[in-house]
């Protein structure tokens, strides 16, 4: 890694191109550019997770970290290639006036003629498409679980100004659920009555999964709490019984349907990097995912439904 200590977006571009050339690998096949949005105590472990992700996504990635803005206006850098990893890599960071216009930082740094991922792993703009660096990307990743607090609202704020490009990483960690429960609906395809999601009190994955089932099975969805880790069961209650999916560990879930054995499934949790992989393979926007949000706003899960039931019984009756 080479240190730049107030330098300039011209100085880091031409820095990539010596550290390219001291590789004796002067086209490195990059196929993005990623943009990482961190804190200054997070930063290094965000990079580490991106360095990660660009084994199997060859990417030039640009770590921000936007510090004080007041004080003189200063543009430091750490720059390097290899490592272990694929692409380019810079940690950035700013102080002073330069934090308000990051943007102009980093746009002379992104590839030509390739798509822009910017990725909040921390505190994230409650509109990221409007956000300065959230308008370079054509894919917006935030994470609402990494809030410091109120992650409910968090999500909430991501659901109210979705753009076409947006998503967070409490959506893709319920891939696993979604496609075993869809699976689980092919071997019994009875109609579901309702259906029940039970997880830690304050977990936006499992708010999500709560409101897409409500959208795609069109039946109300109870939300209950339990210890975690994370989400532990779903059922979903049809004519012919329930059908149950349960996983106390975070490891390994047991699948109950009618009229079958019990049947062992892997569903394990996560880590960042297997998330952010999974979202990187998707660089168009997520159809699936903007339904759903929109349902969480309109109130998909049940204690919402609620409420506006409730509201509508009350002006009839007014």
């Amino acid at each position: 890694m080479i240190e730049l200590l107030d330098t300039t977006s011209g100085a880091i571009a031409a820095e990539f191109v010596r550290a390219r050339r001291r590789s004796g690998s002067p086209a490195m096949g990059m196929i993005m550019t990623l943009v990482v949005v961190a804190d200054d105590e997070d930063a290094d472990e965000a990079m580490k997770v991106a360095r990660s992700a660009s084994q199997e996504h060859p990417a030039r990635i640009l770590g921000v970290v936007l510090g004080d803005t007041r004080g003189p206006t200063q543009v430091d850098a750490r720059v390097g290639i290899g490592s272990g990893a694929s692409g380019e890599r810079a940690l950035i960071r700013l102080t002073g006036e330069v934090v308000r216009h990051a943007q102009s930082v980093v746009l002379p740094l992104l590839l030509p003629d390739s798509p822009v991922v910017v990725w909040w792993p921390g505190h994230a703009p409650d509109d990221p498409a409007s956000d300065p660096l959230g308008s370079l990307g054509t894919r917006r990743i935030t994470d609402a679980a990494s809030a410091p607090r109120n992650r409910a609202k968090a999500m909430l704020n991501q659901c109210v100004s979705y753009a076409p490009g947006n998503t967070d990483l409490a959506w893709t960690r319920i891939t696993g659920w979604r496609a075993l429960l869809a699976s689980s609906l092919d071997q019994q395809p009875g109609k579901v009555l309702s259906a029940s999601v039970t997880a830690e009190r304050i977990s936006p994955s499992a708010d999500l999964l709560s409101a897409w089932l409500g959208d795609r099975l069109r039946c109300e969805v109870t939300r209950k709490s339990s210890e975690g880790p994370g989400i532990t069961s779903v059922v979903l209650s049809t004519k012919d019984g329930d059908v149950q999916i349960s996983r106390s560990d975070g490891r390994l879930a047991t699948l109950s349907s009618p009229g079958q054995p019990d049947r062992p499934v892997a569903l394990k949790r996560r880590g960042l990097d297997e998330l952010l992989n999974e979202e990187l393979r998707r660089l168009d926007p997520d159809d699936v995912y903007a339904a759903t949000v929109k349902c969480m706003v309109d109130g998909g899960t049940e204690p919402a439904a609620r409420k506006r039931a409730a509201k509508r019984s009350s002006a009839k009756e007014s």
